[in-house]
């Protein structure tokens, strides 16, 4: 048996090492090219035979074509601030579904299930014309145009915080209403600091989405970069003009947007262990 149960132990973590290695390899390989000194996106050597940082020194003083500096700031401002009212949005209709009771709940919650069912994007040109007709799309307010929409729809969103927000305890709201906390306190003092798992996944996933967003961005920003997030930056660097000068530059850029989202990730991590127990004493 002890043959046998080692055999089968082996034979699970060398699948799951080779996992790892195809997961892997694609990030350590984009994070070699970014430091990669020859120039093009076609090399005769897989691995890059010399290393420079130039790629991304000239990533931010090279703006005269593609400017990336002022992309990352248009999307960092966009993400943060779709972040916190997206969170805000879903939060708040999850735990009113949740914790109340009222007429229209339950085909409220089927409609929001079947309209989850679609992609987003398949509303995309009618929620361009909706931001055309109010003045949305001219200038800066492009970027405000991004916030809304990127933080709009986050309501419907609520099913897995509800779900979450279901396994706390309503003793805890019933001695609390017997306390005389109204149900903004419910919420902020008592239901929030027990859910701090599910509020770090609502926040990255708001914030992961506009970051990485493509095709609303290059819908709304149309042809004027200076409204560009770096998606549409990045995605220009490889057309068929530009992938022979900035292919390196790229893949630097590429690592660079990473960067804010594994620091996000990695200083919310903890709480993601922390639960409601003991909340409630038997």
């Amino acid at each position: 048996m002890k043959t046998k149960k080692f055999i089968v132990n082996s034979i699970v973590h060398i699948f799951l090492a080779i996992l790892v290695v195809i997961w892997v390899l694609p990030i350590v390989w984009v994070i070699l090219i970014s430091f990669r000194e020859e120039a093009g996106a076609y090399t005769t050597t897989f691995l890059p035979k010399s290393y420079t940082i130039d790629n991304y020194v000239r990533l931010f003083t090279e703006t005269d074509i593609f400017n990336f500096p002022l992309w990352f700031g248009n999307t960092f401002l966009v993400a943060c601030c779709s972040c916190v009212i997206a969170t805000f949005y879903t939060l708040s209709v999850s735990y009113v579904m949740s914790r109340m009771r009222f007429k229209m709940r339950k085909p409220f919650m089927n409609i929001a299930l079947i309209l989850g069912m679609f992609p987003g994007f398949m509303s995309m040109i009618a929620v361009y014309y909706i931001l055309k007709a109010v003045g949305l799309t001219e200038g800066a307010l492009k970027l405000v145009a991004l916030v809304l929409v990127y933080s709009g729809g986050a309501g419907l969103g609520f099913y897995v915080a509800k779900g979450f927000f279901d396994t706390i305890p309503k003793a805890i709201d019933e001695a609390a209403c017997i306390d005389g906390c109204t149900r903004w306190q419910i919420f902020t003092k008592i239901t929030i600091p027990l859910s701090k798992p599910i509020i770090v996944q609502t926040i990255l996933s708001a914030f992961m989405s506009p970051w990485m967003d493509f095709i609303f961005a290059k819908v709304i920003a149309g042809s004027e970069a200076r409204y560009y997030t770096v998606a549409i930056g990045l995605w220009n660097m490889l057309t068929r003009e530009n992938i022979t000068n900035f292919y390196t530059r790229f893949a630097a850029g590429a690592v660079l947007v990473s960067i804010p989202i594994a620091i996000l990730f990695l200083s919310m991590q903890k709480y993601y262990m922390e639960s409601n127990a003991g909340a409630v004493k038997g």
